[in-house]
């Protein structure tokens, strides 16, 4: 079995914890060693709910499908080992989040550094973010850092990485889930669970990573990241001066990393100069933030 069949057996298991802790509890009388056909049982509705209505997901089961997603995330690009320089990432990304309107998730926020020169950073559901190397590099200080993040952290917030379930094979993930419990599976059945899960966890990680998110989206996730930028006390600008740099880098280009999954840098410019100059207020660029991001990111220089 592969690295990355493993993490989404992995990940399958985490799904089936969840429900079998759920199950335990609403009926106690079972124990926690009751019945598979009990627990089957228990969860059918729980099961139509998630299958009606991802709207009505809930906080735990959107953690596990962004732990799932991560993995295969993870799978792609490794993490970059630096303790401090991730240290440094999570502490920007903590206060920009704090300062959403989602400033808690089921297990709080995570960012990590990926080890790739690419040019990109992506949000799974429930709060796992991620930044390249390549992005760090040519972001100037710690407005642009802090843009970048209010960005993905929007897309948290509005829950965009979920609508990518709607259309997605999850569906018959958890049909299959609530056929029989795991238990019941022989290695032909579990296999095709497995393979099920997967390809749907690849329809949602290809979205993130190949595709995107639709244009409202990543547009809604510009003006609420100017918004989310300025509570925590950044100039909204940098979101602006970090489109400019990549827009005129012909090395990187709109068709590679970040830009080959947005909408284009001049329109997103354009529309993000309009909603800056809505603000009340406008904090001002801090020398002090600009000194703290080159001494974090001095070995990537």
């Amino acid at each position: 079995m592969n690295n990355k069949k493993t993490l989404v057996l992995l990940a399958f298991c985490l799904f089936c914890v969840l429900f079998f802790l759920k199950c335990s509890v609403m009926e106690e009388s079972a124990g926690i060693f009751g019945k598979v056909s009990k627990i089957v049982t228990s969860e059918k509705d729980t099961i139509k709910a998630v299958r009606s209505g991802f709207g009505d997901i809930s906080e735990e089961e959107e953690y596990y499908i962004g732990r799932a997603v991560a993995a295969i995330i993870l799978s792609m690009y490794p993490a970059y080992q630096d303790d401090d320089l991730t240290h440094y990432v999570n502490s920007v990304g903590m206060a920009v989040a704090y300062h959403s309107d989602r400033p808690e998730t089921f297990a709080g926020y995570h960012f990590l550094v990926l080890d790739t020169e690419e040019v990109n950073a992506l949000s799974a559901p429930s709060g796992f973010i991620f930044i390249s190397k390549g992005l760090l590099k040519r972001c100037k200080d710690e407005e642009m850092l802090g843009c970048v993040l209010a960005h993905e952290v929007a897309h948290v917030q509005e829950k965009h990485g979920l609508q990518a379930i709607k259309n997605s094979r999850l569906v018959d993930a958890f049909a299959l889930i609530g056929e029989k419990a795991v238990q019941k599976y022989g290695p032909e059945k579990l296999a095709k669970l497995t393979d099920v899960f997967e390809d749907a966890l690849g329809d949602i990680a290809g979205k993130l990573i190949e595709r995107g998110y639709d244009r409202k989206y990543e547009y809604e996730a510009d003006r609420l990241s100017i918004k989310i930028a300025a509570r925590t006390g950044y100039d909204p600008k940098g979101l602006t001066g970090f489109l400019e740099i990549i827009r005129q880098d012909p090395a990187q280009g709109e068709e590679k990393g970040w830009f080959k999954t947005h909408p284009s840098a001049a329109d997103r410019i354009e529309r993000a100069h309009k909603e800056i100059s809505s603000l009340s207020f406008i904090p001002e660029k801090v020398s002090a933030r600009t000194a703290r991001y080159e001494k974090a990111v001095q070995g990537l220089r």
